[in-house]
């Protein structure tokens, strides 16, 4: 009790408790991660030189190749919400699980999984895949909310199978990691977590009685089958030439964006060429977005660095336990409540130096450590007051947040248990990169 009290603390105590007052109160949380590293930084050093040095660090923060595959998948992302992909890749999730009962429930989660990965945003997958599925399940007799409550905690799993945004901004956060590794290694992890979903599903459905859709002719299984193979072409286009060295993860992205192109605009036909400017200008404000939130928070991370706050938090957890499967528990609490409050994103820059050199020194292997962790703040999405996830899910819908709480429940359970499983079976993110020797 007394090291909490100690003079060191007190430059965090700043950093922190300015930030969630910022946030409380409305600000934005990019400004308000800015304005913390400034209050704390400026008890470290002069105020004039303290603009100077977060300035360089939020330039030099961006200052990185990798970085380029975040716009690109963006773009593609903006093409496949508006390209018909989703309502494909419905078609195709009713026919592999349209006989199992729940089976729309099924159908929204195997949805969710396959458009969550070729698009890399979980409230994309949300708006498109949610959005088709409500009024497909009202009709049929599911409760709004039950329904609005399978998309929200299924849209999550498409960061977890690559290619995946927040996997590269970790591996540039964690040094040296290659994001060919990651992106394997979520691959287990994002379909056992889609599958968990698709079980309490099935519990549930079979007590209420909902019911299965019909079985689709042969005609339907051969018309939706093909309609989808070009989407999910795109997959193994991407992660074919990442594994086999014909391009990096950065050049990956832009045959995304191209691939995703002739897709939408010559095959499907859905977007129109006076359609793309909006388009563009989309992905233009969300990349604005989100570089400048990580730019900010490579700041503060600098800042807490200054201020030995990682060397700080490394001593609390080990004076209260050396045990790495205490200290992995007492880090997914910890995690589990940061992602109440914060996005993945500055989640990851911020906590990746804090807490990785603990568990390295435990030895854990930081790609292990790094699924652990999107796993863990990939929850935080579908949890107020910030989950981006619950509340676009909410919108499409029509179902109020206060209806939605008490079916996701179930959901959060599941979600929670395979979190435990990833964080203390190694191999369900390591296999697949020893498979290919990653």
């Amino acid at each position: 009790m007394d090291a909490l009290l100690s003079w060191e603390w007190f430059v965090p105590a700043v950093m922190f408790f300015s930030f969630f007052v910022l946030v409380f109160v409305g600000v934005p949380i990019s400004f308000s991660i800015g304005i913390a590293t400034l209050a704390a930084a400026a008890f470290m050093l002069p105020f004039e030189t303290t603009l100077i040095v977060s300035g360089q660090k939020i330039a030099t923060g961006l200052d990185s190749f990798s970085l380029l595959a975040i716009p690109f998948f963006i773009l593609a992302g903006s093409l496949m919400n508006s390209g018909g992909i989703a309502t494909r890749l419905i078609n195709f999730s009713q026919i592999l699980v349209g006989r199992i009962p729940g089976s729309l429930g099924h159908t929204n989660v195997m949805a969710n999984m396959m458009f969550g990965s070729i698009s890399g945003s979980a409230v994309a997958a949300a708006a498109a895949v949610g959005g088709t599925m409500a009024p497909l399940q009202a009709k049929a007799g599911y409760d709004p909310a039950y329904s609005a409550a399978i998309n929200v905690s299924s849209c999550i799993s498409g960061l977890l199978i690559p290619p995946s945004n927040v996997m590269i901004v970790y591996a540039l956060t964690a040094g040296g990691i290659s994001v060919a590794t990651l992106f394997m290694a979520g691959y287990v992890p994002g379909i056992l977590m889609g599958f968990g979903i698709m079980a309490m599903n099935y519990i549930i459905a079979r007590k209420r009685r909902y019911p299965v859709s019909d079985k689709p002719t042969f005609a339907e299984v051969v018309k939706y089958s093909l309609d989808a193979v070009p989407s999910l072409l795109m997959v193994v286009v991407v992660m074919g030439g990442i594994l086999g060295g014909v391009f990096t993860a950065t050049e990956a992205s832009a045959i995304a964006v191209v691939y995703t192109f002739i897709l939408s605009v010559i095959i499907y036909r859905e977007i129109k060429l006076t359609q793309l400017p909006k388009i563009i200008l989309d992905a233009i404000v969300t990349t604005s977005i989100v570089l400048f939130l990580i730019g900010v928070s490579v700041a503060m991370s600098w800042a807490m660095t200054n201020a030995d706050i990682p060397y700080m938090v490394n001593e609390l957890l080990i004076s209260v336990s050396d045990n790495l499967i205490v200290i992995l528990l007492i880090i997914n609490m910890l995690l589990l409540v940061i992602g109440i409050f914060m996005d993945m994103t500055p989640a990851v820059l911020i906590f990746t130096p804090i807490f990785l050199p603990i568990v390295k020194e435990l030895g854990m292997d930081p790609v292990h450590f790094g699924i652990m962790m999107i796993f863990n703040l990939c929850i935080g999405l579908c949890t107020p007051p910030v989950g981006s996830a619950l509340f676009v899910g909410c919108s499409v819908s029509g179902v109020k947040l206060q209806d939605l709480i008490k079916p996701m429940l179930p959901f959060f359970a599941v979600l929670v248990i395979t979190l435990l499983m990833v964080t203390y079976i190694p191999q369900l993110s390591l296999f697949l990169p020893g498979l290919f020797e990653l």
